[in-house]
């Protein structure tokens, strides 16, 4: 899905249940505007990170934020700080 547009890309991982894990901000400006629910988003904003540490952080975030995920939600994680919003962003 690398030459997907981002909104393929939500729409897809919504049809499946799935999450998507990226670099990009844009995924969580849509969720924010669109007043979406699902799907969640994690987005990693940790400069040079690969393979084995990028799996190891995905993997603490689900497991830490795992029902957040499943009920929908946005994931930020930063070299030494994650922060996790519920969506829909602004609502109840």
């Amino acid at each position: 899905m690398w030459a997907a547009a981002d909104r393929e890309i939500l729409a897809w991982a919504l049809a499946r249940g799935f999450i998507v894990v990226t670099l990009d901000a844009d995924f969580h400006a849509m969720l924010a505007v669109s007043g979406a629910c699902m799907p969640s988003v994690i987005r990693l904003r940790i400069e040079g990170l690969r393979g084995e540490r990028a799996t190891r952080i995905i993997l603490s975030v689900l497991t830490e934020f795992g029902p957040d995920l499943e009920r929908g939600a946005i994931v930020t994680v930063k070299a030494y700080k994650v922060t996790c919003h519920r969506l829909p962003l602004g609502g109840p």
